[in-house]
């Protein structure tokens, strides 16, 4: 079951860049009593996401991509994301 962030999450990255592959993935369950885990079950996440916005951008420019679409939750909202971005490939 996703929590509000997830689905916060979710919309943010399909509105801005359409993905063709979009998976938001809660970790926090690994996570648990460890550092940053604020017991809301929403603190890690992994975002694997596939989009055109990417081609022709290096790792760290698709990271920041991501980023900056999420605004606020990464951060301050999330403690821990794992950013996997890529362009289909042909």
């Amino acid at each position: 079951m996703s929590g509000p962030v997830q689905q916060e999450m979710e919309r943010l990255l399909t509105e801005a860049f359409a993905p063709t592959r979009l998976e938001v993935i809660n970790d926090s369950v690994s996570h648990a009593g460890h550092s940053g885990d604020d017991g809301s079950g929403e603190s890690h996440f992994t975002v694997v996401i596939e989009a055109p916005a990417f081609a022709d951008k290096s790792r760290l420019e698709r990271q920041r991509m991501v980023n900056k679409a999420l605004g606020d939750i990464p951060g301050e909202r999330v403690h821990a994301l794992a950013i996997q971005a890529s362009a289909p490939t042909s």
